[in-house]
């Protein structure tokens, strides 16, 4: 993973996307990204950690991938690749803390039914 995805970061596009492509990505998948974008805004996290999060949060945001998003089945298989290695790169910078937030934005999302899409980012 380069830092040439970084630049596609946003953090409205991080939102744009989890907003339009939650049922795709999944709840599972949407829980990593939300633990590395918790980890990525916190003050503590160290910048260089930060560049990795961001990289991989750039790369899900991404409009073209390796494997399209539109692909049944695996469109975010490289994503969730993506995110995973971040995840391992940075494992000492993820506390408890950035796990909860991710999981209390999944419970709120997700409290009604499985099947609605998640609010904006304020919700």
């Amino acid at each position: 993973m380069t830092d040439d995805f970084q630049q596609h970061y946003s953090e409205s596009g991080f939102w744009d996307k989890v907003q339009k492509f939650s049922k795709q990505i999944g709840r599972e998948v949407l829980e990593k990204a939300l633990v590395l974008y918790y980890t990525g805004i916190d003050e503590k996290t160290p910048k260089w950690a930060k560049t990795v999060l961001f990289t991989a949060l750039g790369y899900l945001i991404l409009p073209l991938d390796t494997i399209p998003d539109i692909t049944p089945g695996v469109g975010f298989a490289d994503d969730t690749a993506a995110l995973l290695a971040a995840a391992a790169s940075v494992a000492s910078c993820i506390s408890e803390k950035h796990r909860q937030q991710a999981k209390q934005k999944i419970k709120t999302w997700f409290k009604a039914t499985s099947t609605s899409n998640p609010p904006d980012e304020n919700t």
